[in-house]
């Protein structure tokens, strides 16, 4: 049994007449009654009584009747969702961002953006360090992870760039270098670092440690924290400097002073990594939607 005999009995239930039925369904009249007939045969059940010049559902034909259009209506809604998640409209996306990333307006942008166009796409978040979220893609667990560089290299991910922003000390109020206008990496040389955390040279941590040691010294590392946020508290109280990017220059204004770094390479770079492979069209969707609302890079 096929679809379309489903679809060619309920057509000839739904008119009561052959003729119109076959009409209805822009097919000949002696196709259609060798269709039915044949339907009847493989059922084993009559289907339809001859009445004047039309026929007449039978009772097992009514109840079949409920039950093919139950079917037809079930494989329409199973097409139509098929096809509104190969469009990107309905289905799953999980995403994958490091804490830092989370301050950062750009994120808070492309999520923006993304759930008023596709709002019946489910969005799973996850936030952990770069090293993890790396792994939760190469892994499949992840569709896109927005972290930043530096990240281990791999043929695996395709990497694009959203923003660039640049880094600044965060020092306690009353601290001595809380007055300084601006400072450089070689300013900071005795000073006791907070830092957060730093696995396998990936990650923003990574970069500032590098360009410390490109300055000439390895940094005094008094404290270090699971999380960037918690790297802020503890300079608020006093355990240390920080080097962060600008976007976490407005947590704890009541205790910390944020200042402008100069003579410096050092940026913090945000940007997403996806598997080459992904084809999922929410997946796309997201990196397109990334890729139109992200900052003008330099």
């Amino acid at each position: 049994m096929e679809l379309r005999h489903l679809r060619y009995f309920c057509a000839a239930a739904d008119e009561v007449h052959i003729h119109r039925a076959a009409q209805r369904l822009a097919i000949a009249q002696p196709a259609l009654t060798h269709q039915i007939k044949a339907l009847e045969a493989e059922l084993g059940v009559k289907l339809f009584d001859r009445a004047g010049r039309g026929i007449a559902v039978t009772e097992a034909g009514r109840i079949f009747h409920a039950e093919a259009k139950a079917i037809l209506e079930h494989v329409e809604r199973a097409t139509a969702l098929a096809r509104q998640v190969n469009a990107g409209y309905v289905g799953r996306l999980r995403v994958g961002f490091t804490e830092s990333a989370s301050f950062s307006p750009v994120l808070t942008k492309v999520f923006k953006t993304y759930r008023s166009t596709w709002p019946n796409v489910e969005c799973l978040l996850e936030e952990s360090h770069t090293e993890r979220l790396m792994d939760a893609l190469e892994q499949g667990r992840l569709d896109v992870v927005v972290v930043r560089p530096p990240l281990r290299t791999t043929s695996l991910f395709t990497y694009e760039e959203l923003a660039t922003e640049a880094m600044m000390v965060a020092v306690p109020l009353g601290h001595r270098l809380a007055s300084a206008e601006t400072l450089t990496i070689g300013d900071l040389e005795d000073e006791e670092f907070v830092v957060y955390p730093r696995r396998n040279g990936v990650g923003l941590s990574e970069a500032v440690m590098a360009e410390c040691r490109r300055c000439g010294y390895a940094p005094k590392i008094a404290q270090q924290t699971p999380q960037l946020s918690a790297t802020i508290n503890l300079v608020a109280a006093g355990m240390g400097i920080a080097v962060v990017p600008q976007c976490m220059r407005h947590q704890r204004p009541e205790s910390v002073r944020f200042v402008e770094l100069r003579e410096t390479d050092l940026i913090a770079h945000l940007g997403m990594a996806f598997r080459r492979d992904n084809n999922c069209r929410a997946t796309m969707n997201f990196v397109q939607t990334a890729l139109a609302t992200r900052t003008p890079l330099p």
